[in-house]
């Protein structure tokens, strides 16, 4: 980030530091950097475990750092005496989150999460998403697996994960390019840290070969988890001529079963290779060692071979822990050309071989066999590229990565806004507003006008402000029963005759047209979207999904603008928790690219905007190409949106670098200037959502100073030097040029609480700071 200009606006809500650090937790000062590794762990035999457990180990050696662990479960897991600061049971949503408050609490300097799709809950492992969503520490991702061509539901997680993340670590150049090219991530993000190895002497297999039985053969070694895909039948099938130059060859084959193929098949697979070697005559040639073999054994096998082969069938696999292993003990490495393979095997060291090529291993392994001096040239050279990948060396590599994202988070930014009763978020004043039925459209002052009724607009608009409480981890009855009030107005709402919702009912609670305009009908969607994501409680979520689903044929065919943007942002909230929802994937992807042709279409040197004339609730639309953007991993989509809000930026700021939105009274005239005054709540509360959106896509300060500018516009950093809010949560609803409407409609309210609970979400004040009751009971 930069540091603010030295003409940035000043500002009433954006204080000192010290001004702040009274609100915040006094802590002494740590000798140690904390982490926290999310992963699955010992005893649970799978890679990630191991690897979990090695980084973990390596980094409490290194000065400086403390390692704490948060456990992943799976249901037949045990829980054990190893301490941990949490555990997450990988089907169990809540656990998610808990961990998440339990590592805010703990005030852990970095989280750092080993991903692998299988290990989390949900689809396609969604559920780390909800526990990176909520953490405020620094967050680095370990990506053991970055796929080329990725389901719908993979690339929206790791595209979310990538958003998220403040470094994200892969062990290949391949995981780094796949990342950038397929993922469209920063490649200032992206570290590459290769998979770390035990620090071993070089050493002759001979000297291990007794203790293990293997004397006085040959060995080609195997290791690892047993499945189709390790292409262990392309060597099996190579043995009957290697034997025939080579009498004193043994093939090694050591693991298990993989847990999920056993799960399914049993013994199935190990049988048929068994079988096969039976076939070819080689049996007494093949040794198989079924078992999940420690650490110490498993050297103690790897000092012993000859020779490491990695027949492997598929190029897609970017880590491979095993062969780093064998590198780093000496090994000289015959394998197929998958992506880590290829980084790290060469004519020194060993040899590539096609896939499934069984004479190609027979004429590369007979030739080493036969030459000792190459044999032992091809080890010492493998041995020599493993001294950099040392745990010692990853640790270190791994710490400048966690200091990193530390660095970035403390850079110069504008400080956080006041905690104030009027930028704390509050419901006093929609509670104010609501009935039975549901949120009175005007008022005369701070009085309900009866005679306007109720709009969807309003509640869908409280319904949003809902989820934004639910966000900063709020939980009461009062948001409970506000809730459900405006869902049932939602509900009752929709005409499946018309296949749109209404809008506006009276106070008699009579509807007064069959269908509402196409933004109602777009902003209904949305809130439906962002229930079904942030919905505290599994009934509503539910509900919101089932009517999104019947509502989503109607929503894609809205031809408004700015229905069209609410329905992407709607769109993409209801992909957060349902990745594979193509309906919704097909609609998000036609109403971006419908703003992309806008764009064009309008573009100019001097006008860089979606249409010729500004409107109402104008930064929504760039909002909405940027969340769509980051969600469809568009980098042309996001560069669309960015480019776009910033010239909005320009034209609602005032020479003297206050917010200045659009008035409502600016005229519908092809590129016209927008009236100074008559400028409404909800123009701010859109900048502030637009801005953060930008923020959290790029972490580059000059959007939350947008936002923040933006906020300050309801406190009276304006035109009129006026504050719009007051202290019981409500807001006037706009400045004229005689002063203030001091009208206090829901739109108004609404739009302050909205931006108030934006801002507290982007500081983590909501979230790690207790905040005043948001309501009265009822």
């Amino acid at each position: 980030m930069q540091p603010a200009p030295p003409d940035a606006p000043r500002t009433t809500i954006l204080p000192s530091l010290e001004g702040l650090l009274r609100f915040l937790p006094q802590t002494a000062e740590p000798t140690d950097r904390r982490i926290a590794i999310v992963g699955t762990f010992p005893p649970r035999r799978c890679g990630i475990a191991t690897f979990t457990a090695d980084v973990r180990r390596s980094l409490n050696l290194l000065d400086g750092w403390a390692c704490d662990l948060v456990r992943i479960l799976d249901d037949d897991e045990a829980l054990t005496e190893e301490p941990a600061l949490c555990r997450i049971r990988q089907h169990v949503q809540t656990d998610y989150r808990k961990a998440a408050d339990r590592l805010n609490h703990l005030g852990i300097d970095v989280v750092s999460i080993q991903h692998e799709f299988g290990i989390f809950g949900g689809i396609d492992g969604a559920y780390i998403l909800d526990l990176i969503d909520r953490l405020t520490a620094p967050v680095v991702i370990t990506m053991h697996t970055v796929i080329e061509t990725p389901t719908q539901g993979q690339r929206h997680v790791v595209a979310a994960l990538l958003r998220r993340a403040d470094q994200v670590i892969v062990m290949a150049k391949k995981g780094a390019d796949l990342l950038n090219d397929v993922y469209g991530a920063d490649p200032a993000k992206v570290t590459i840290c290769p998979h770390g190895t035990p620090d071993r002497p070089f050493a002759r297999p001979d000297s291990f070969k007794a203790s293990l039985g293997l004397s006085p053969y040959k060995v080609l070694l195997t290791f690892g988890l047993l499945s189709p895909g390790k292409g262990l039948e392309t060597l099996i099938a190579a043995m009957p001529q290697i034997v025939a130059t080579h009498p004193d060859a043994l093939y090694v084959v050591l693991g298990a079963t993989h847990p999920n193929l056993k799960r399914v098949d049993g013994e199935a697979y190990r049988d048929g290779l068994i079988k096969l070697s039976e076939t070819l005559g080689v049996a007494d040639h093949i040794r198989f060692v079924d078992a999940f073999v420690d650490e110490a054994l498993l050297l103690t096998y790897l000092s012993a071979a000859d020779i490491y082969v990695t027949p492997y069938l598929n190029k897609a696999q970017v880590t491979s822990g095993t062969l780093a292993y064998a590198i780093a003990l000496g090994k000289p490495v015959i394998s197929t050309p998958f992506w880590h393979a290829t980084e790290w095997v060469d004519e020194t060291c060993g040899a590539l071989v096609d896939f499934g090529d069984s004479a190609g291993f027979t004429t590369v392994i007979t030739r080493l066999l036969e030459d000792p001096l190459q044999l032992l040239a091809a080890g010492q050279s493998a041995y020599a590229k493993g001294r950099t990948t040392i745990w010692e060396r990853s640790a270190e590599a791994y710490a400048a990565a966690f200091q990193t994202a530390i660095t970035r988070r403390q850079e110069p930014h504008l400080p956080a806004p006041r905690l104030t009763d009027q930028s704390l978020p509050s419901l006093l004043a929609v509670q104010r507003v609501t009935d039975a039925c549901g949120i009175m459209q005007h008022a005369s002052y701070g009085i309900d006008n009866r005679a306007h009724g109720y709009c969807i607009d309003d509640a869908v608009r409280a319904l949003i402000l809902i989820q934004r409480f639910r966000e900063l981890g709020h939980k009461n009855h009062t948001l409970d029963h506000l809730e459900r009030t405006y869902a049932a107005f939602v509900q009752h709402a929709w005409n499946p005759d018309t296949q749109r919702f209404r809008n506006f009912m009276s106070y008699n609670r009579t509807w007064l047209e069959a269908e509402g305009s196409p933004d109602s009908n777009g902003r209904t969607f949305w809130a439906l979207g962002e229930t079904a994501c942030y919905g505290e409680h599994e009934q509503v979520r539910l509900w919101a999904i089932a009517l999104a689903k019947e509502v989503g044929p109607s929503a894609a065919t809205l031809g408004s603008l700015r229905a069209q943007c609410f329905t992407i942002l709607g769109a993409v909230s209801l992909l957060h928790g349902e990745p594979h929802n193509l309906a919704v994937y097909d609609m998000l992807v036609q109403h971006a690219e419908g703003l992309m042709a806008r764009f064009e279409t309008h573009n100019a040197p001097t006008w860089q905007w979606f249409e010729p004339c500004l409107s109402y609730d104008n930064a929504r639309i760039p909002q909405a190409l940027i969340a769509a953007g980051v969600s469809l991993s568009r980098p042309d989509m996001l560069a669309i949106g960015l480019k776009s809000l910033a010239w909005l930026d320009t034209i609602q700021k005032a020479p003297n670098g206050f917010f200045r939105g659009v008035g409502s009274s600016t005229p519908s005239i092809a590129f016209a200037p927008p009236r100074l005054l008559d400028q409404q709540p909800i123009e701010a509360c859109a900048t502030v959502d637009a801005a953060l959106t930008a923020y959290e896509a790029t972490r580059q300060s000059k959007w939350l100073i947008m936002a923040q500018t933006a906020h300050a516009w309801f406190f009276g950093e304006n035109d009129n030097g006026l504050p719009l809010s007051d202290l019981r949560g409500g807001c006037y609803d706009g400045l004229t040029e005689t002063g203030l409407n001091r009208n206090q409609g829901a739109e108004s309210i609404l739009a302050l609480q909205m931006s108030n609970c934006a801002m507290a979400r982007a500081t983590n004040i909501g979230i790690n700071q207790p905040m005043r009751p948001i309501g009265l009971s009822m």
